[in-house]
Parts: C-alpha cells; structure tokens; sequence
C-alpha cells in the first residue's frame, strides 16, 4: 500500500501541529520548520506528550497525503523530567504516533539526531528505517508514569493500561531487533545506554549515519 500515488494539492500547505499557543517545535524557528516540512522533514524534540505526539502526527499524515516518497522523522526525546530520565514519556502519546505511522503510505525514516529513550522507543521502533548520528545515544528505560489521582478503581485501571503499554513496547522491541523479549525486558528495566554504533549491533537501528555504509 505504501507504493500508492497520491496527487499534490495545487495550494502548498502551512506546516500543520502547531503546540498549543501556536508554538512551534521546541527551539526551532517557524520559518525552519516551514522549510523542513518543505522537505518531507518532521521534528519530535522535547518530551514526548500529548500536544508534541499531536503535531507529529498531524504533520506526518499531512505529509502522507501529499505523496508516496519517504517521510524524515527526526527524534530527539529523551523524556527527561523532575524523576529523571524518561520520566516524563507518556506512552499513551507515543502510541498515537505509532498508530499514525502504521497506517501511513509514505515509508518513514527515523534519525535520532540526539538523546532518544523511554516513550520514544516506541515510534523509533514504528519507522521503517531506523538511523542516527554518529553521536546520537539511546536510552533503553521504561517511561515513568505520573501519579494517577482517583479512587481505587481508577488508579488500578491507570496502572494496568500502562502495564499494557509498556509490554506492547517490549514486543515491539523485540519484534525490531531481533532481541529476546526477556532481554529487552530487562534491559528496560535497567535503563540500558547505548551508543549509535552500539545500537546499530542491538539491532535497533539499521545503520548509522556517516558509517561505513553512509545510508542518505
């Protein structure tokens, strides 16, 4: 299906997604992000929440439908918050970016230009080719929750659907590199830091860019 031909619209769109506020990517200028989406070029920066998992996807399913040809996501979202590392990842936002890349024509192509881990392994894991920079590190570490206010009921309900989310997370994980689910489990758990050339040989990414190989 990804193969499918899609005709351009005559008008050329504005890069949709905007934050709420109409605030663009964190740290990048409005003029920049209106000359990557130009290039079939998409940011996630920052922590990954609901408004940042929203412009995402609405920038790549715009993009989609303008075009087959490759969409760039470019990641770096570590998640770093108050409790650490990956503690401010909200899986449930990762995860609507997921489902947008799953149902996507246009084939996307993930570059961690930085620090990417907790939530984030979710859509880095989603793309169909995965790279970074020589420099890039990720960050294997389960996304930390925030506390759930409510009754009994509703905090258990909370924690189960996290608990759901986080395995779906570990059988992607595995499912791309070819890991043994316990091992990924694990590593996890431990909050596991790989190096670019590190992670090209855990299977999580397909090559790293500038190596031997230089993938465009």
């Amino acid at each position: 299906m990804r193969d499918t031909e899609l005709r351009y619209p005559y008008h050329r769109p504005e890069p949709p997604g905007r934050a709420a506020g109409g605030e663009a990517v964190p740290g990048i200028s409005a003029w920049l992000e209106e000359r990557l989406f130009d290039r079939r070029v998409v940011l996630l920066r920052g922590p990954l929440n609901g408004p940042a998992a929203s412009q995402a996807t609405t920038a790549l399913l715009t993009l989609d439908a303008l075009g087959s040809q490759p969409v760039q996501l470019q990641l770096a979202s570590a998640g770093w918050g108050s409790g650490g590392p990956a503690s401010a990842g909200d899986l449930a936002a990762a995860f609507a970016v997921v489902d947008a890349i799953d149902a996507m024509r246009a084939p996307v192509h993930a570059v961690v230009t930085d620090l990417v881990g907790g939530a984030a392994l979710a859509v880095l894991a989603a793309a169909d080719r995965r790279l970074a920079y020589p420099h890039a590190r990720i960050l294997l570490a389960e996304p930390r929750t925030a506390p759930v206010a409510g009754t009994a009921d509703e905090v258990a309900a909370a924690a189960g659907q996290y608990l759901r989310e986080l395995e779906e997370l570990a059988v992607r994980l595995a499912a791309v590199t070819g890991q043994p689910r316990p091992r990924v489990e694990d590593d996890l758990a431990a909050g596991r830091m790989l190096t670019a050339e590190q992670a090209r040989e855990y299977g999580l990414l397909d090559d790293v860019v500038g190596g031997p190989h230089r993938p465009v």
